[in-house]
């Protein structure tokens, strides 16, 4: 349950596959601007309520083990 951005998320897969950041803002269209979703953010109150108790990976940890030990694999469904 931490907020993050999109562009972090972006930050953290670029940063592990060893790429420089190159990301693009494009203006956000009127239409859609109360209707997007800036960050995402789980709800963890029911999962702490049946007792989980363990802390999750920072979001930069987790996308570097997704991308390096799974996507960037030749087979990555091994």
């Amino acid at each position: 349950g931490k907020a993050q951005s999109f562009y972090s998320l972006a930050r953290a897969t670029f940063q592990a596959m060893g790429k420089p950041v190159r990301v693009k803002y494009i203006p956000m269209p009127v239409n859609l601007r109360d209707r997007y979703q800036y960050f995402t953010q789980a709800d963890l109150v029911r999962l702490r309520k049946i007792g989980y108790k363990n802390e999750f990976s920072p979001l930069d940890d987790a996308v570097k083990d997704y991308v390096r030990n799974y996507l960037m694999k030749e087979d990555p469904y091994l």
